[in-house]
């Protein structure tokens, strides 16, 4: 068994590199999962917040240029006024089964007639899908919401193949999960410093202000970036779009000049990228480097767009939980998220 690091003492290394196990038993457990008769679904719409979103998020993008219907992500109370009726799927994804507006958006739901399918741990989502007939998918997952992406992207693949919206994509899992297991030898905590980029890269975003960038279906890999650096290494950090940067951000570069000197900005390269992208890519790093701003670029590995996202997404986490380390903060609690919450029950 592995030594754990006693600045790390619930191992969120060891969740992070739970990543290709977690994805492929969501998958598999997705496949073989009661699944109702749905009327022809026309829409779909998968509610949830922070760890349970970025599932959803990157399920729309991974699915986009496949599927000739909407995938929205909601983050939010309740539901958009085009949500209603059976040929709207409503998916809810709470890993506790207790987030307050995953189940707004389910009682929206049911009164509206969609049709619907709940996600989760347990909680009161999972007893109220109970109560009102619907299907409920039960994970079980003991580690913080963030934890569980591997479940809420992989449990959604399989609902796609199984709506028959993609298919025969077990190939694409096999060949993501064989590049995170390539890439951890690398990233992993053994791997020294010297040959270890996540690494490295945490110790040069010390101190910095935070940007991450990433063009097209890599930008939802670029918001969890964002999220992993706030969430584990309580850092401040931001993300944007490429080319959507390009007709306003580069504008910024000029004032204050003061702040320059510590920011980072990281752009997230893949092959997905459309070729105008990759050309703006290169541009923007000039811009920012023009400015005084330190630049990183990390490239997506593997054959394939599933490859290419999990890989990304791999390295991300692990940057995130050396910074943690560097800033000697314990990467699993988020305090300041428990006592909103507590204070929001309080009113």
């Amino acid at each position: 068994m592995k030594e754990i690091n006693p600045q790390d003492p619930e191992n969120m290394a060891g969740y992070i590199e739970a990543l290709p196990t977690d994805l492929t038993n969501a998958w598999q457990q997705g496949l073989k999962k009661p699944l109702p008769e749905f009327p022809r679904i026309q829409k779909i719409l998968i509610s949830g917040m922070g760890g349970s979103a970025i599932g959803g998020d990157l399920f729309g993008s991974y699915l986009s240029p496949y599927v000739s219907i909407p995938i929205i992500s909601r983050r939010d109370y309740g539901l958009p006024g085009w949500a209603d009726g059976p040929d709207t799927l409503v998916v809810c994804s709470s890993h506790s089964g207790n987030t307050e507006e995953t189940l707004s958006s389910f009682q929206a739901a049911k009164e509206r007639g969609c049709s619907l399918l709940a996600i989760s741990t347990g909680g009161v989502l999972q007893r109220e899908a109970l109560a009102a007939g619907v299907t409920h998918w039960y994970f079980n997952h003991n580690g913080q919401p963030r934890t569980a992406i591997g479940w809420s992207f992989g449990l959604l693949l399989a609902l796609a193949e199984r709506l028959g919206l993609i298919h025969n994509q077990q190939k694409d899992i096999d060949k993501a999960v064989a590049i995170m297991k390539a890439q951890y030898r690398q990233l992993q905590p053994e791997s020294p410093l010297i040959e270890n980029p996540a690494k490295r890269l945490a110790g040069q975003l010390l101190g910095r202000n935070i940007v991450v960038f990433a063009a097209g279906e890599v930008e939802v890999i670029a918001r969890r970036w964002k999220a992993q650096i706030n969430e584990l290494a309580k850092a401040l950090a931001s993300f944007e779009g490429i080319p959507e940067m390009n007709h306003n951000t580069l504008a910024g570069l000029l004032y204050p000049d003061a702040i320059f000197e510590k920011t980072s900005a990281i752009f997230l390269r893949s092959e997905l990228d459309h070729p105008r992208n990759q050309k703006r890519i290169d541009l923007s790093m000039q811009y920012y480097l023009q400015a005084g701003v330190m630049v990183d670029s990390v490239r997506g590995l593997g054959d394939g767009r599933l490859a290419q996202l999990w890989s990304l997404l791999q390295f991300g986490d692990y940057v995130s939980y050396y910074l943690a380390l560097v800033y000697g903060v314990n990467p699993t609690p988020v305090d300041a998220l428990n006592t909103l919450k507590t204070a929001l029950t309080e009113e």
